[in-house]
């Protein structure tokens, strides 16, 4: 494909859509047409995104050009259903919902649409053939990377147990009691334990790999006092020698090109402001530990997206998405 596709995007102020605009700006084989906020129409977007200041001269609008190829769904959680009830778009439109909307598969259908589960490393040419696509959780998208090798090879016999822990971006803009600066800063707390709304998600890919699977999987969600990220660990039984798993992750992420296996122990810093994953594993007796990071925005969120968006348009998987981590 040699012209620039036209991408509309829909609920523009929040973090996740700041980093698609980004993104997408830079992106060679992308136009943004435009990008849609009823609260925010006429303004500049860099006066919400001041990142960007200097860089782009759109505005928000609240028009919409219904012929585009490709839709971006940053609507708030049970909201993106309502905007499609509201709006039509051409058939040849592709849609790519970052919300909750459709990610588990008895609301996957709407519309005489069925959106796909957009992990690439889950099901890559599913997502390839698909016109809608739902964006995974960001901590789903870590805590399923650490995963999905176990449940490929049908080797999750235990429990589950994760703790992970996220940014303050992974909240929104909008303040509450645990987001306001002077509660977040110096603190650390956990948040809908073992009820988190990601163990859907989490429990039907795993089910879907391993069918046999009948453990729980016992999430414990963290809130850290840094912006951005997800730092997830997870431990399962495992009989095997580490270099038994080594080889097991090696083989099934070998064509991935954002997920990475490290020897060495992984970090925050590694993976902020990348679409990457890195994943560490380490056994302890009968138990398989597994360290997974990502940056919550990007691989949890809006680079995610534009993978999934390259993976439909026939693109290379990272175009627009070739960014090195703020390590320093």
């Amino acid at each position: 494909m040699n012209k620039m596709i036209q991408v509309g995007i829909i609920g523009s102020a929040g973090y996740t859509a700041g980093e698609l605009i980004r993104l997408l700006i830079h992106h060679p084989k992308a136009a943004i047409n435009f990008v849609y906020s009823t609260s925010n129409s006429g303004n500049k977007v860099s006066k919400i995104h001041q990142d960007l200041t200097g860089i782009t001269d759109l505005e928000f609008t609240q028009s919409i050009n219904p012929n585009i190829d490709v839709l971006f769904l940053c609507l708030g959680h049970g909201n993106s259903k309502a905007f499609l009830e509201q709006h039509s778009f051409s058939d040849a439109t592709k849609i790519i919902d970052l919300s909750n909307d459709f990610r588990l598969s008895e609301n996957s259908s709407f519309q005489n649409k069925t959106f796909t589960y957009g992990l690439p490393e889950l099901d890559k040419l599913a997502i390839q053939n698909s016109k809608h696509i739902t964006n995974p959780g960001c901590f789903a998208t870590a805590i399923q990377l650490a995963l999905l090798p176990l449940a490929k090879s049908q080797l999750i016999t235990s429990d589950v147990h994760v703790n992970a822990v996220t940014g303050a971006t992974g909240a929104g803009t909008s303040l509450s009691a645990t987001t306001h600066f002077t509660w977040r800063d110096n603190n650390f707390s956990h948040y809908k334990s073992f009820t988190h709304q990601h163990l859907g998600e989490i429990n039907q890919t795993v089910t879907d790999l391993q069918n046999d699977f009948e453990n729980e999987i016992y999430f414990i969600p963290n809130r850290g006092n840094f912006s951005r990220g997800i730092f997830a660990t997870a431990y399962v039984d495992f009989d095997g020698s580490l270099e038994d798993a080594q080889q097991l992750y090696a083989k099934y992420y070998s064509d991935a090109k954002f997920t990475h296996l490290s020897d060495d122990e992984i970090h925050l810093k590694q993976v902020v402001n990348t679409n990457n994953c890195l994943l560490h594993l380490k056994k302890f007796k009968n138990k398989l530990l597994i360290t997974s990071v990502i940056d919550n925005l990007l691989k949890g969120a809006s680079g995610q997206a534009i993978h999934n968006m390259n993976l439909i348009f026939g693109f290379d998987e990272d175009l627009g998405l070739q960014l090195k981590a703020n390590y320093f």
